[in-house]
């Protein structure tokens, strides 16, 4: 494994020149670009974080277009997810719009539903949550998922954390952008730094609902 350098502005260039060339026969003779300035720095890079974040899985550039009206065989991101429990951990995305980081859950089986919504109904643990969300708002963070338009059934309409338990899937996320770290060694401890940002809200996750 190489060791990490940065990523390459020219990560972002090569995703504004995908979403305007989205076929194979630009991507097989851009390949060698994505490989050297999208796949192998985020490689490195994760792989210097997950003695910390966990073991991290970088998605496939492909996209699933068996049941889209939309055929464009690639992804216009590469996304990369980190974490030590199933279906929920970090997350960091490369596109046109340069660096993104999140974090959260994303499973939304009727068990877990069922665990998430008794913990945030639950005073202490819907307190922490609710605080931990605060934070991350504060901090620029958009606190987004999955929601219901209405509180679900079994609990009142007026409940304390009601957009809190509207949600079926939970997380965070902030548009780093093109920051003049993106290409240096630097970056490592960044992502970090807004990783730990989210780390209230996963630990929140695996400690009272986890998947």
């Amino acid at each position: 494994m190489e060791t990490f350098t940065g990523i390459p502005t020219a990560a972002s260039d090569f995703y504004a020149e995908l979403e305007d060339n989205n076929n194979r026969d630009w991507w097989l003779a851009h390949k060698d670009t994505y490989d050297a300035v999208v796949r192998v720095p985020l490689e490195s890079l994760l792989a210097e974080l997950a003695p910390v974040f966990g073991p991290a899985k970088l998605f496939r550039p492909y996209r699933d277009v068996r049941f889209s009206p939309d055929k464009s065989p690639y992804k216009t991101v590469q996304g990369a997810f980190a974490s030590n429990y199933e279906g929920v951990g970090f997350y960091l995305q490369v596109s046109a719009d340069g660096l993104l980081v999140g974090g959260g859950f994303h499973s939304s089986s009727a068990a877990h539903l069922a665990r998430y919504r008794t913990a945030v109904d639950a005073p202490v643990s819907g307190a922490a949550l609710a605080k931990a969300a605060a934070a991350l708002s504060e901090s620029g963070f958009g606190v987004e998922g999955q929601k219901l338009k209405t509180v679900p059934r079994g609990f009142p309409r007026d409940h304390p954390r009601a957009e809190l338990l509207k949600h079926k899937t939970l997380s965070a996320s902030l548009l780093v952008g093109l920051p003049d770290w993106m290409d240096t060694a630097s970056a490592r401890e960044e992502v970090a730094r807004h990783w730990e940002q989210l780390r209230p809200l996963v630990d929140w996750v695996i400690r009272y609902a986890a998947p």
